[in-house]
């Protein structure tokens, strides 16, 4: 048996605030502690540490992403929220901007206020 059965999720922000609200209000993540290294929210069965930088690199790939039962009920209730949808030119994607990849799994992405890529997948 491994001694590492608890992970961590690590993402970095240089917009504390921001990121602290979008996380919190946004996407109703409960904020555990905030110090001056990073934000923590529970993510259920494990932890998302956003850590404080000066800068944040743009990446071109999904840095984090939640897996859901219903896709479209999920972007509905984000998109109330204000969340935007993200659309790719190479992909073809539906109106809400739902991909449907060759495993046939439902993939749709959105960014967070330091335009880290997330996704929610319905398998």
């Amino acid at each position: 048996m491994s001694v590492l059965n608890t992970p961590i999720s690590f993402i970095a922000t240089a917009k504390a605030v921001e990121s602290r609200h979008f996380y919190e209000a946004v996407l109703n993540l409960k904020c555990i502690s905030e110090d001056a290294f990073a934000l923590v929210f529970d993510l259920g069965h494990t932890t998302l540490r956003i850590q404080k930088v000066e800068t944040v690199a743009e990446v071109n790939y999904t840095v984090l992403g939640w897996e859901v039962s219903d896709i479209r009920k999920s972007i509905e209730s984000l998109s109330d929220n204000g969340v935007r949808f993200e659309k790719f030119s190479q992909l073809q994607q539906d109106d809400l901007g739902v991909w449907h990849s060759p495993s046939g799994a439902l993939v749709a992405w959105f960014k967070d206020p330091d335009g880290n890529s997330l996704s929610l997948t319905e398998l």
